[in-house]
């Protein structure tokens, strides 16, 4: 009875072990600030070959690209043109 209770016992631990939630971040974690890479403007990168065609470093070009985008996924505007 008493192996039965410690095989139990010991059984029910390494299920709440296998459950524990554990720090998955590789340096401690700074109170109010963003732990992550810093992001680059959307516009500052190369366009992709085959996709919408900007100038890099053109947030204009940039942004006039994007207009022409919603445009063609706006369902009106592509529809009844």
């Amino acid at each position: 009875m008493k192996r039965f209770l410690v095989v139990t016992a010991a059984l029910g631990l390494a299920t709440l072990v296998g459950c524990m939630e554990i720090e998955q971040t590789a340096a401690p974690a700074k109170q109010g600030k963003y732990q992550g890479k810093p992001d680059a403007e959307p516009w500052s990168s190369e366009p992709l070959a085959m996709g919408p065609k900007w100038k890099k470093d053109d947030r204009t070009s940039w942004e006039e690209q994007i207009r022409k985008r919603q445009l063609g996924q706006h369902e009106d505007r592509r529809i009844y043109q």
